[in-house]
């Protein structure tokens, strides 16, 4: 279930090992989009849940190794350092592949009013 951090941060727990803390969201100067960025942090028990987003997801990995893979691409691990951008829509998942804890940050630009995250079976 959601909390807050020490700074009033929404934090939720999406699955055992997979927490999201949100920063910061606000509307952005194109109409019915917003920005939501958020630190996820990831641990090795975390499962891999394949998932859109309704808008794109840009992605800097702040700690460990994570594996992802988006449709339409070939799978890719990204280290402590590196950027990547999650196109709109496209199904994706992220397994941490490290060993230890991982962390990113994710900024996403959405449509307004719509699901941040939709699960895919």
């Amino acid at each position: 279930m959601g909390s807050t951090d020490g700074r009033g941060h929404a934090v939720v727990q999406q699955a055992p090992g997979l927490t999201r803390t949100d920063l910061q969201r606000g509307d952005l100067s194109v109409d019915g989009r917003e920005m939501v960025q958020s630190r996820v942090d990831i641990g090795p028990e975390a499962p891999a849940v394949r998932h859109t987003h309704p808008g794109e997801e840009i992605i800097y990995v702040l700690d460990g190794e994570l594996r992802y893979e988006i449709d339409g691409q070939p799978p890719r691990t990204y280290r402590a350092g590196d950027v990547l951008t999650v196109p709109a829509g496209a199904a994706h998942s992220v397994r941490n592949v490290g060993g230890r804890n991982a962390a990113e940050l994710a900024t996403y630009v959405v449509e307004k009013g719509k699901p941040l995250l939709t699960v895919v079976e």
